[in-house]
């Protein structure tokens, strides 16, 4: 019971959040906990490093077999001067064959890897794929979708007030989509520094014609990124070269698994009974599940911000108080276990690769999308000591073997009881639901009853009704008497039957 007492919460530093190398940018998991700007020049040196190594290998490579050939050289013609003594010739061509072999491999799979940073692809593409390279488009190929083409109309029309500017930025964006069709076989860290190089591009060049107008800037690198990316979506999100689907189904199945936390077990500022704060959780829910409907990274940032400001509105309502930072990231870990956002993994993915960088380094979106990341990293590793429960409680939870309940009296978590209410909602609206059931059966139960009983009374109600009858008539039997009934017209003047005579009546002319 102190154990539980002792409720620690869940806490990040601020300082956590930010790079690691101290820039001041917000951080991400998936850079190493540097921000985009960090990580692209800590990229850009290791791949730098990386291909000067490779030349060096492979010219020493290439002066190694250019000696072994020289080598050759001089073997055959020493035993070209001296024909009849082959044999120590022909055993010394043995060894150098197999040495030339092996190092030939080598070379020619070291060359191709230090090529495969300066071709245009990764591999020298076929007679069909140039054909293909060559091609416009395949959205020009193919009859696009509704949204494409509603977003190249909407950036054409945007570029139409740049006059010459929005020629040369159309003409560009093009360039770079056909360029990236053509590269069918790169892996998502080459195609992210493909899109990012593009950025960093059109960015300096929009700077140098803006004169330094960032807002200008960053009007113009809104669309451009939601122009290239929705004409890129299909091939660059969640690429077969990753293994972001699989990510995707462990995230899916590690929430499923568990759906026992409550809001207590994570210290959630929340009161979900107040009408307010339950339709925020559900406004929450809905903007976090829309996220994987979108493809613009910077939409689906939008959605994750939505999120948050519905999750921060949620604890304001609850506190009466301004929400905190220590309040809304266990409440954001509350809303994706509740939600179990579809491809979480991949659309956090897609963000950190896609999206202006600029986005992520500042900004309410980069620090929302920041405290996601950490959120998805925590649900990943969230153990018994995370939520203040012992490693049997929690092994009996994840197994289904027990379910967590809440007692309202002692305010603590008990594993086990009766005659209390769940604090799961699911569970508590399915008690709920099953009492109404219960109700519903003895309604059920009584009405039939009545029925079966009016049945009865309804059957046996005529042989009633003739008993009556002729009970009635045993006791007053029927006595028919005679009479005689006198014509209208007899003679018979003292009949009582007749009508009274006729009166004329006078009137005065």
């Amino acid at each position: 019971m102190s154990q539980r007492t002792e409720r620690r919460g869940i806490h990040v530093d601020q300082s956590d959040l930010l790079c690691k190398k101290g820039c001041g940018y917000y951080g991400n998991a998936a850079w190493q906990g540097l921000c985009s700007k960090c990580w692209r020049e800590e990229y850009q040196r290791v791949r730098q490093k990386q291909i000067q190594d490779d030349w060096a290998l492979a010219e020493k490579l290439q002066r190694e077999e250019e000696a072994a050939y020289a080598s050759s050289q001089g073997v055959q013609s020493h035993s070209q001067s001296t024909p009849p003594q082959q044999p120590p010739g022909h055993t010394s061509l043995g060894p150098f064959s197999k040495f030339e072999e092996k190092k030939t491999n080598e070379k020619t799979r070291k060359v191709t890897t230090v090529k495969k940073f300066f071709s245009p692809s990764s591999r020298s593409a076929s007679k069909k794929e140039t054909q293909e390279g060559k091609s416009p488009s395949p959205s020009i190929s193919r009859h696009a979708s509704f949204d494409t083409d509603q977003v190249s109309r909407d950036f054409v029309d945007f570029l139409k007030n740049l006059q010459k500017t929005g020629r040369e930025i159309h003409k560009q964006c093009r360039a770079f989509i056909m360029n990236m069709s053509s590269k069918k076989d790169l892996s998502a860290e080459e195609l992210s520094e493909c899109v990012q190089d593009f950025y960093q591009s059109m960015a300096d060049r929009l700077m140098s014609h803006f004169k330094g107008s960032s807002d200008s800037v960053e009007q113009v690198m809104d669309q451009v990124e939601k122009y290239i990316m929705t004409r890129l979506y299909k091939s660059v999100f969640c690429p077969e070269t990753t293994d972001d689907e699989k990510k995707d189904l462990a995230t899916q199945d590690r929430i499923r698994a568990l759906h026992w936390v409550t809001i207590q077990m994570l210290c959630v500022s929340m009161d979900e009974e107040i009408p307010e704060v339950s339709e925020n959780v559900d406004k929450a829910i809905t903007d976090i599940i829309e996220m994987d409907s979108k493809r613009v990274p910077r939409d689906k940032l939008a959605c994750i911000t939505r999120c948050s400001k519905h999750i921060f509105s949620a604890i304001r309502i609850t506190k009466n108080e301004p929400a905190s930072a220590d309040d809304f990231l266990p409440a954001l870990i509350y809303i994706v276990l509740k939600a179990n956002p579809p491809r979480l993994q991949s659309n956090i993915q897609y963000i950190t690769r896609f999206c202006n960088p600029s986005r992520l380094m500042t900004g309410e979106d980069g620090y929302y999308f920041t405290n996601l990341c950490c959120a998805a990293a925590f649900i990943e590793k969230l153990d018994a000591q995370s939520l203040n429960l012992s490693p049997e409680e929690f092994e009996r939870y994840m197994s289904g073997q027990a379910s967590p309940r809440f007692s309202s009296s002692e305010g603590d978590w008990p594993h086990s009881g009766h005659g209390v209410t769940a604090t799961n909602p699911v569970l508590a609206q399915l008690n709920h639901n099953l009492e109404l059931l219960s109700g519903l059966s003895s309604r059920q139960e009584t009405l039939m009853e009545s029925a079966r009983s009016l049945q009865a009374d309804l059957l046996s109600w005529p042989d009633t009704v003739q008993r009556e009858v002729n009970d009635i008539l045993e006791k007053y039997p029927l006595e028919v008497r005679s009479c005689t009934v006198s014509a209208i017209d007899a003679n018979n003047m003292d009949n009582d039957n007749l009508p009274p005579p006729l009166t004329p009546q006078v009137f005065a002319g």
